[in-house]
Parts: structure tokens; sequence; C-alpha cells
């Protein structure tokens, strides 16, 4: 092709033909920043008439593609976007917080001097992959991780880096960070699609709640009651759900003893420069739970000890003080983390492997395990979405309620029916108790007219469930055998089968 200076300009992109007849456009599109390979677009074209054009027609929308990406319209990098991104975005303080922790950790270090435009789906995906497989980013190297930078002496904290992989969920919020800044640039025009929107980020992982079981949480509540306050904050994290932020911030004119209800309304956090402060709850919504007899109880006694305290201090009673509180006058909440440290220590002396936030776990389970309807659960633990959060996070401890409403159903279905032959086999409980009665009867041990032993007294004697009982006799009826009688009683038939 001639320019206008009479030069030859090189054709960019190639078309070559395969041994199909088929025709491949290759299209050079820079190196992967993640890996340091060469990347090209590539598409076949079947073989036939028009193939040779539009074999062309899709090397120059292939070109358009690597244009768009490496003259986008900014020269800003992915730096540049999100310090921008997060000065305008309406996001919460602690929200904020988290996504600046995982940009500054994970994101910048690696992506952050690029280019805007040069980032695509495959790029992400690479860093996806590699987060994966270590959060360090030591790209497969082995070196010493030393404890301090610089000349020292090492330590037995100077050991070989051993490579930890960033959990699935991390690399999801990760995704869903860049997401939102990438729309936000495209909205502005910086660049003309989203790639985070053709990245794939890894499947969400499992939940797995793992709540304490009821043997695990007697020895909880039992070893935190060594001290009374303490006991009282664990107690009504098991009984009320509340996360730990709601327990901080809880306050005494948010308890109503008389009408046995709490109101959580404020949840406390660390700002930036590690001071407590306050805010909505987690769904911006304040609820209302109630509470059981004996958690008012365990209330009433945390405030008479609080008003001893006051009394011996010379100081007046305030609505406003704190529920839970390091201070003697409850002048000031706990801070979160405090809570999760020494509830950690508590379930290492008790040689469990649990934390703070296994309580509203706890709570949730015990719930839906007695029958509870999820939604009351989920307005209880202050679950948006009308419960869809409760199920999706706790479907799994819906099997024990399952089966018990399997066996239940299972104890009032009247018995199959069974060849003849097959009569004599008796395998489960209630086959076994039918054989035994039938023995008796055909071996006239029991009359036409002889009252047979109540579902109670059977299900005594075998060591079995009336429901299994109540099968036996329903099994002899079926064959003739026996008379049932207001389906507790049988009588003898005057016929044997």
């Amino acid at each position: 092709m001639a320019a206008s200076n009479g030069r030859t300009k090189r054709q960019r992109g190639e078309i070559e033909t395969l041994p199909s007849g088929s025709l491949r456009v290759k299209v050079y599109a820079g190196i992967d920043p993640i890996s340091g390979k060469r990347h090209y677009l590539t598409e076949v074209i079947p073989a036939g008439r028009t193939a040779a054009k539009e074999a062309e027609k899709a090397r120059t929308r292939l070109l358009a593609q690597v244009d768009e990406r490496r003259n986008p319209r900014t020269r800003a990098t992915l730096d540049q976007l999100l310090d921008r991104w997060l000065e305008v975005a309406d996001i919460e303080a602690t929200t904020r917080m988290g996504y600046v922790n995982k940009l500054n950790k994970h994101v910048r270090p690696v992506l952050g001097k690029l280019p805007v435009g040069r980032l695509d789906a495959e790029t992400l995906e690479s860093f996806y992959a590699n987060l994966r497989r270590c959060r360090d980013w030591c790209g497969g190297k082995t070196y010493v991780k030393h404890r301090v930078e610089g000349e020292h002496t090492c330590t037995a904290k100077c050991r070989p880096h051993v490579c930890k992989p960033l959990s699935a969920s991390s690399v999801r919020q990760i995704h869903w960070i860049l997401s939102g800044a990438f729309s936000r640039a495209v909205r502005w025009r910086w660049i003309a699609v989203n790639p985070a929107g053709q990245a794939e980020p890894p499947a969400p992982p499992h939940p797995d709640p793992q709540p304490p079981n009821p043997a695990d949480a007697a020895r909880i509540i039992n070893e935190a009651w060594r001290d009374p306050d303490w006991g009282a904050l664990v107690w009504l994290a098991m009984t009320t759900g509340a996360r730990r932020g709601e327990l901080c911030a809880l306050r005494w004119h948010h308890l109503d003893l008389a009408a046995g209800v709490l109101t959580l309304r404020r949840s406390a956090y660390l700002d930036e420069n590690g001071e407590l402060q306050e805010k909505d709850t987690k769904t911006h919504q304040q609820r209302r739970v109630a509470l059981d007899p004996e958690t008012i109880d365990v209330l009433r006694e945390l405030h008479g000890r609080y008003r001893d305290r006051l009394a011996q201090l010379d100081a007046e009673a305030d609505s406003a003080d704190y529920v839970f509180s390091p201070e003697a006058d409850n002048s000031r909440g706990y801070r979160p983390d405090t809570i999760t440290q020494r509830y950690g220590r508590l379930a290492t002396r008790l040689d469990l492997n649990s934390h703070i936030h296994a309580l509203r776990h706890y709570s949730a389970t015990e719930l839906i395990n007695a029958g509870v309807d999820v939604r009351t659960v989920a307005g209880r633990l202050g679950h948006g979405g009308g419960g869809t959060t409760t199920l999706r996070v706790y479907a799994a401890w819906l099997s024990e309620s399952d089966q018990r409403a399997a066996g239940t159903l299972a104890a009032r279905m009247p018995p199959r029916p069974v060849e003849p032959t097959q009569r004599i086999v008796a395998s489960s409980p209630y086959q076994i108790i039918a054989a035994k009665l039938r023995e008796q009867i055909t071996a006239g041990l029991l009359r036409p007219g002889d009252l047979l032993p109540t579902v109670a007294e059977l299900a005594a004697a075998h060591g079995v469930s009336v429901g299994t009982a109540h099968r036996a006799l329903a099994l002899l009826s079926a064959e003739g055998l026996v008379n049932v009688v207001q389906g507790r009683r049988a009588t003898v038939a005057s016929a044997s089968a």
C-alpha cells in the first residue's frame, strides 16, 4: 500500500490459508503485561466463495478492537483512575477502608502503573489466577521473607517464603471493586468498554457457616461467665444474632426490658485514624429483636452491676451510657477488634476453631432447625432481600430439619404392599414387630378378638418410636390379621389371612 510520501506502508495483521481451506485472521495485540508474552487476536473464516471478503472484514474489525485498547481517550493509569473513582464514589467509610486496603495491597503494586486502555479481560483473568496461586505475587520464585527490610541479623522470623493463595471470596471482591471503577471510566468516556465486565472472577465459595454445636455453645457460655459482664455479651450475641459492631454501639436506651425488646440502630467501627466511630447498621435499617425471659434476666443483672459501679464512683446513671464497656462507668464502648480478639482467646482456651461471628451463625441455625420460618430469622439477623441471604448462607443447615420432616411423614405413611412370599422377610424395626405378632397369631397364642398391646406398649417393649409401632399394626391390618381400633389399639381378626 503506497503512502503519500511514496513509501510503502506495511499492512497490519495477516490472513493465512489453513489446510482445510479456511482462512485464519491474525492481528498482533501487544504484550501481555502479566505474562510478558506476545498477544494475538485470531478469527477463523470458513472456506467459501466470499471467504476472502469476510476475512478482510474480520481483519478490519480486529484492528479496530486493538486500536480501541491501544488508543483510549485518556493516557491515565489504573492508579489515577482508582484515585479519581474513590474521590467521587458514594460508599460507606468502612467499605471504603476495605476497598483501599485491597487495592493498595494487591492491585496497585501489579497493575497500578498500566494505562487503563491496556487492561482487558485476559489481563484481569491472568491477574486473578496469579492471586489464587500466591497473594504475595512471588512469581514462583523462592526467597527468604525477612522480618525487616535492610541489613539486619536474621532470626527465626526470617524464613523461606511459602505461597499462600488469596481466597476466592477476596479475589471476587477485588473483581467487583475494579468493575465499579471501570464502569465509571466508561461513563466518563475514558475507555469504550468495561474489561471487568468481560472477565470472569472465581466461582463464589460454598457457604460454610460452621456454628458451634449445642455442647460447645454451653462450654463457651460457662467459660465466658468467669467475667459476668463478658458472659452477658456472649449470651446476647448468641440469643439475638447481633453483629459485633452492633453490640459495641448498644446503649441502655436501646433496651426496653419491660417489653422485652432490643432495638439495634447503630454500629461501631474504627476510622482511618483508628478512632472509634458509629454509623448506621449494615442494611441502614434499625430492627427490633424480641428477648426471651432468660435474656431479660441476664440484662437486668448486667444493669444492676452497672448501677453498683456508678454508686461506688458517686456518679449518676445515664441512659446514653454503653451496655458493654471496658470503662467502670460505661462511658466508652468496646472496639470491635477487641471483642474479636477476646473471643478468639476464649476459643483457644477451649480448643475450639471458632470466631465471634460464629455466634451469629449459631443463632440462625438453631432457629431454623427449631422450625422458625426463614423470614423471621432474616428479620432478627438484619438480612436484606426478604430472606434470600439467609437461605443462601444457611441452606446447608436445613438438612437436620428436613430429616425430621421426612421421619415424621414416614411414620404416618401406610405400609407399602409386599408379595406374600416377602412377608416373612423382616428387616425394618416395624417389620420385626409385625413378624413376632404374626407368629403368635398363627401359632394360636393370640385368639380372634384378643386385644393386642397398645401402640405405646409395643414401642416401649421393642425400644422404638410410637410411629414405628403404629406401622407394625398397620401392616398386620393390611394383611387382614388384626382389626385396628382408633389407630392406637388392635384386636386379632376373626379369620386369619
